[in-house]
């Protein structure tokens, strides 16, 4: 009975966590290259940000259903990947959150080219802490 949930449980973390590494490189490089090629500048960099915001956190909810799983089947090296996948996901949630009208001091304008190239880096960092978490959940360390 153990043994099954420990398959159950690396098994269904690996598949997670392939899933959160599939997203990831979706999000952050198959689809900016689409919508580059298709639109100007100013909004393909707003499909972008809007995009990274809005698979920034089920990518996170997702990652720590892998970690969970990871853990349960005593993968726990990759229960720590999902675990610090899912927090760098989150916080590319909080980078692209929207600034409140009175938080920005007059006269200084908001860069959001520069919140895209974050969003984008810690998009691609995390992805593939993801996909060092499915291949140990793969292999059950």
């Amino acid at each position: 009975m153990l043994e099954f949930i420990r398959e159950i449980g690396q098994g269904g973390a690996a598949v997670l966590l392939g899933l959160a590494t599939g997203a990831g490189w979706v999000a952050a490089i198959v689809a900016p290259n689409c919508f580059y090629d298709g639109l100007d500048a100013g909004r393909a960099d707003r499909q972008v940000r809007n995009l990274l915001k809005e698979v920034s956190a089920p990518t996170a909810l997702l990652l720590c259903a892998a970690a969970a799983l990871a853990f349960l089947g005593g993968a726990i090296g990759a229960a720590a990947c999902a675990g610090l996948a899912a927090f760098g996901f989150f916080a590319n949630s909080w980078t692209l959150a929207p600034t409140k009208k009175g938080e920005v001091p007059k006269g200084v304008r908001q860069r959001h080219k520069t919140k895209r190239v974050v969003a984008v880096s810690l998009t691609l960092m995390f992805t593939l802490v993801a996909a060092i978490g499915a291949a140990l959940a793969v292999f059950g360390v």
